[in-house]
């Protein structure tokens, strides 16, 4: 059976860290802030492939964050990444 593929989304960060729910919506996942502590809540998100059920947690350039059909992949500002990632 094959696997729907998965969109990456590259995100670099303009500071050190970033709160969840603040990457999802900067990242045009939720339309607010409020929604995306919601899809956070649902547990439908995982950060370096562990489940990830705090809304505020800090992410970090290097880190992963998924959701069903999504990759999130943080970058330090100012850094350069390949499509490969």
């Amino acid at each position: 059976m094959k696997r729907a593929p998965v969109q990456n989304i590259h995100f670099h960060l303009t500071t050190e860290q970033i709160a969840l729910c603040d990457l999802l919506k900067a990242s045009g996942i939720a339309s607010s802030g409020g929604e995306g502590k919601a899809i956070v809540a649902l547990g439908r998100v995982t950060v370096d492939d562990l489940p990830e059920l705090r809304k505020t947690a800090k992410i970090r350039a290097g880190q992963k964050v998924k959701l069903p059909g999504l990759c999130i992949l943080t970058h330090a500002a100012g850094t350069n990444f390949s499509e490969e990632d």
